[in-house]
């Protein structure tokens, strides 16, 4: 009777032992998927930056390419919103009206005409440049809005200046409960996470 006994409480206590096991088993399991789901929302972020990175760039070379405009017209300031009516404004009313139109016909400077250049005002092609452009961010970038900005020049030996700044949204993993707290209320406050902004210096 005695090892009856004995038996009943060693398979109990195996019994407990397996239920601890599988609790932390289970919670192991929860911290793996916790970090593999940051670890995608830190490479989705990533790909974003560079594809922001990227664009930018491409509308540096644009301008590099057309200096008639870029280079000889400034003071300009451009935003472009595609949440904005319109989707672009300008201080260069002529800029900011050709990039509207061509918003609607994204082949308006393609082939040629006449045996010329099918857009050979350097306006009409800086106004081209930033409606395809704005379309190509627009897919690639969430809720993405950019500034391109060429102040005065301080003088006439000054090279002309332009910096290009692109905003856009990002969603972050939250790791701990204060980080999901901010997210909540929108206050990341310092770390630029939800809205990151990359920006780029140009000379056109």
């Amino acid at each position: 009777m005695k090892r009856a006994n004995t038996a009943s409480r060693a398979r109990g206590f195996t019994l407990v032992e397996v239920m601890v096991a599988v609790i932390v088993i289970c919670i192991g399991l929860l911290g793996i998927a916790k970090m593999q789901a940051l670890a995608l929302s830190n490479m989705t972020a990533s790909r974003l930056r560079s594809l922001a990175a990227i664009e930018a760039a491409s509308l540096a070379a644009a301008m590099h390419s057309n200096r008639a405009y870029w280079a000889n017209n400034p003071p300009i300031t451009t935003v472009l919103n595609p949440a904005g009516a319109p989707v672009v404004t300008s201080t260069d009313g002529a800029l900011q009206a050709q990039a509207i139109a061509d918003m609607g016909n994204l082949n308006a400077c393609l082939g040629t005409s006449g045996g010329g250049a099918q857009c050979p005002n350097a306006v009409q092609l800086a106004g081209y440049d930033l409606a395809r452009w704005l379309t190509n961010l627009q897919g690639l970038l969430p809720n993405s809005n950019s500034t391109i900005s060429c102040p005065a020049i301080a003088g006439n030996a000054a090279p002309p200046a332009c910096t290009i700044q692109i905003t856009w949204s990002e969603v972050a993993v939250a790791m701990t409960s204060q980080e999901a707290a901010q997210q909540a209320t929108g206050n990341n406050v310092g770390q630029g996470f939800d809205t990151p902004t990359y920006t780029l210096y140009v000379e056109p």
